[in-house]
Parts: structure tokens; sequence; C-alpha cells
């Protein structure tokens, strides 16, 4: 059973994870289906040295792994909860963006 301050590792781990666009981009890909990383780099416009950051970045924080497949390495989510979670993600953060009730949103801007 995961303590709270593991939980809170993991969560703050995923966060992390998700506070760059580009790795964030590179999650939703893989959610769609594992990927080598030149086609991931040519997907998403960017080289492929800074893909290579952002891949150990989230190969450090638990969340793609690499698969060889012959000379070549493939990435894939670690888990295919993973994708689940993320999709889950996306569906409340729309819900909650769209859903302006709280009262000091205009006051405050906190909302």
């Amino acid at each position: 059973m995961l303590t709270l301050a593991t939980e809170i590792d993991v969560l703050a781990r995923f966060g992390r994870a998700l506070a760059d666009p580009i790795r964030c981009r590179l999650l939703l890909a893989l959610r769609q289906a594992p990927a080598h990383p030149s086609d991931l780099a040519d997907q998403l416009g960017i080289s492929r040295t800074r893909l290579s950051n952002h891949l150990a970045c989230l190969r450090d924080c638990g969340l793609v792994v690499a698969v060889p497949v012959g000379r070549r390495i493939r990435y894939e989510l670690a888990d295919p909860r993973l994708g689940h979670a993320l999709d889950d993600l996306r569906t409340a953060i729309v819900a909650v963006e769209t859903d302006r009730t709280c009262p000091d949103t205009d006051e405050k801007g906190c909302c």
C-alpha cells in the first residue's frame, strides 16, 4: 500500500511531466500508439535532441518506457492505464474550464 508521502511524490512527478507542452504532446501521441523517436520528432515538429531530453524526463518520471525493437528503440506508455488517466484528466479539465460558476472569477481572476 502506498503511503501518503509516496502518493504525493507520484502525483508531483506526474505534474512535473505535464508541466511542459511538448511532454504533454508526447504523452498524447504515445496514448495513440507506440512510436520511434524519429517519428515522434517529425510528428511534433521538434529536433531529435530536444525530443530526447523530453523522453528522458518522461522515462525518469516512470511514464514511458523504451522498448528495443531490433536495432531501434520504440517508446510507449509505461502502463495502458496512463492513457485512460490522460483521457480522464483532459475531460475533467475541459469540464472545469467551461464551468465558470465561481463567483470570484471576474474580481479575483482565480478561476
